[in-house]
C-alpha cells in the first residue's frame, strides 16, 4: 500500500497530539477558580494565586528538564517510539490529576506531566527534519505550532462545557484518556522514517530526501555522513547555538504568560466564573492559530521566491516580535474584556508568527541527529526563562494591576530579535570547526 504525501498526515498527527497536549496542560487552569472553592476554601486571593504560581513553576521546571531528557531520548530511539513515550506518559499524569488532594499532590502529578509532555517539541522539531525538505520546513512547523493554538482555542471552552456534566475531578479523567487513543493512529502510520517507510511513494521520497541540507552552493543533497552532527559540548561551543538558546528563552515566556494565566487574569481583572471563561478565553488562540499559518507560509512564500534562508528566517521572526510590541504595551489599559482578549489574539498572533522560525533554526544549522538535541536545550532554556516569569507574576500583580508583566514582555521580544541577528551572523548549514 502507498499513501500519497504521507508528510502531510504525519505532521497533521503531530498537531493533533499537540491539540491534545495544550488542552492537558490547560484543564488546570481553566478548572481552577472551582478547583481552589473544593480544596482552598479559606486561602485568601493573593495566597491562591501564589498556590497556583507554585504549582505551575513545578510544570515549568519539570516541562524544562524534560526537554533536554526527550531531545536525546527522540535522538536515540526515533521519533515513533519516542511520541509513544511521551503522549502516553502524559495522559496517564493527567488521569492522576483526578486524586489529587493539595498542592504538593497537585504538584507531582504535574511534574510527570510536564517532564512527559515536553517530549512533543523536540519530536515535532526532529520529525520536520526527517519528513521535509528545508524548503517546506517553516510551513510544516507552522502546522505543528497551529496545534497548539487549536488546542487552547478548543481546551477552554470544552474543559468548560465539561463541567456542566463532570466534576473536576473526571474532566482530567475523560481528557487523560483521549491522549491513550492517539496512541493508535500513531504506531499504525509512522512505521518507519521517509528512507525506509513501506507506505511513502517512490516520488515523495526522493523529493523529502533531495530537498534536505540543500546549501547555498547548489548541492542537491548531503549524504548523512557528511552532515555536521557535533556532539553536544561541540554544539554548546558555537555562537549559534547560543543565538537559538537565548532567542528561545527571551520570546517562549511571552507564550506562557498568556497559557498559564488568560483564566486567572479573567477571573481576577473581570470576576468571571469557569463558565463566563470558557465563552472569552479561547480568542487569543484565534490569533495564534493564523499566526502559526502567517509564519509558515510567509516564510515558505519567500523561500520560493528565491530568497535564502537567513533572510528568511530573520524577517519573519523580527516581524513577529515587532507585532507583539506594541499590543504588549497596549495590555495596560486595555479597557473591557473584549477588547483585552482581542488585543492578547494580536500578541498570539505575533508570537506564532515568530516561533515557528525559531523552532527550525537547529535544523537549518546542524544535521538530523543533532537536531533534537539543540531543539532540546533551547527547549529547556526557553521553559526556564518562563519559570523565571512566573514566578514573579503572583508578585508582579498583588494589587490586580498586570501592566508589570506585560511591559517585561515586550522588553523579552526585543531580547530575542538581538539574539537572533548578533549571535547567528547567517543562518545556514554549519561545518566543523578546523
Amino acid at each position: 500500500m502507498k499513501m500519497k504525501n504521507l508528510r502531510w498526515w504525519v505532521i497533521a498527527l503531530i498537531a493533533l497530539a499537540t491539540v491534545i497536549n495544550y488542552i492537558d496542560r490547560s484543564a488546570l487552569s481553566v478548572l481552577w477558580p472551582d478547583i481552589v472553592e473544593d480544596l482552598f476554601p479559606d486561602e485568601s486571593a493573593l495566597e491562591r494565586k501564589q498556590i497556583y504560581a507554585n504549582i505551575s513553576m513545578v510544570f515549568i521546571l519539570s516541562y524544562a528538564f524534560g526537554q533536554a531528557i526527550f531531545g536525546k531520548i527522540f535522538d536515540w530511539v526515533g521519533t515513533r517510539i519516542g511520541f509513544v513515550l511521551s503522549i502516553g506518559v502524559w495522559s496517564l499524569a493527567t488521569a492522576a490529576h483526578a486524586f489529587a488532594q493539595g498542592a504538593m499532590s497537585f504538584s507531582i502529578f504535574r511534574a510527570i506531566l510536564g517532564v512527559a509532555e515536553a517530549g512533543n517539541w523536540p519530536g515535532a522539531a526532529k520529525s520536520n527534519a526527517d519528513w521535509f525538505p528545508t524548503k517546506e520546513r517553516a510551513l510544516a512547523q507552522g502546522i505543528f505550532n497551529s496545534g497548539a493554538a487549536i488546542g487552547g482555542i478548543v481546551a477552554i471552552p470544552l474543559i468548560a462545557y465539561l463541567t456542566v456534566y463532570f466534576s473536576w475531578q473526571m474532566v482530567f479523567v475523560v481528557i487523560g484518556l483521549v491522549g491513550l487513543l492517539w496512541l493508535i493512529p500513531w504506531i499504525i502510520l509512522v512505521k518507519a522514517p521517509p528512507k525506509s517507510h513501506p507506505w511513502i511513494t517512490d516520488e515523495e521520497r526522493e523529493y523529502i530526501l533531495t530537498g534536505q541540507r540543500t546549501s547555498e552552493e547548489n548541492l542537491n543533497t548531503l549524504c548523512d555522513e557528511n552532515e555536521y552532527n557535533p556532539s553536544t559540548g561541540e554544539l554548546l561551543s558555537r555562537k549559534q547555538s547560543w543565538g537559538v538558546i537565548i532567542a528561545s528563552a527571551a520570546i517562549d515566556p511571552i507564550w506562557w504568560l498568556f497559557v498559564f494565566w488568560i483564566p486567572i487574569y479573567l477571573n481576577e481583572v473581570y470576576a468571571m466564573d469557569v463558565k463566563s471563561i470558557g465563552i472569552y478565553g479561547w480568542v487569543p488562540y484565534v490569533g495564534a492559530m493564523f499566526g502559526a499559518w502567517f509564519g509558515g507560509l510567509l516564510a515558505q512564500n519567500r523561500l520560493k521566491a528565491g530568497w535564502n534562508t537567513d533572510k528568511t528566517r530573520k524577517l519573519t521572526i523580527t516581524l513577529g516580535c515587532l507585532i507583539m510590541l506594541p499590543a504588549l504595551l497596549a495590555m495596560a489599559d486595555p479597557g473591557g474584556p473584549t477588547t483585552a482578549v482581542i488585543i492578547m489574539a494580536v500578541i498570539l498572533f505575533g508570537f506564532q508568527t515568530a516561533i515557528g522560525n525559531v523552532q527550525t533554526l537547529p535544523s537549518d544549522l546542524y544535521g538530523k541527529k543533532a537536531v533534537g538535541t539543540l531543539a532540546g536545550l533551547s527547549g529547556m532554556a526557553a521553559k526556564l526563562g518562563a519559570l523565571g516569569l512566573t514566578s514573579l507574576v503572583p508578585i508582579l500583580t498583588a494589587n490586580g494591576n498586570y501592566t508589570p508583566a506585560f511591559v517585561i514582555g515586550a522588553s523579552l521580544a526585543v531580547i530575542a530579535m538581538l539574539a537572533v541577528w548578533v549571535l547567528i551572523p547567517k543562518i545556514e548549514p554549519l561545518k566543523p570547526k578546523n
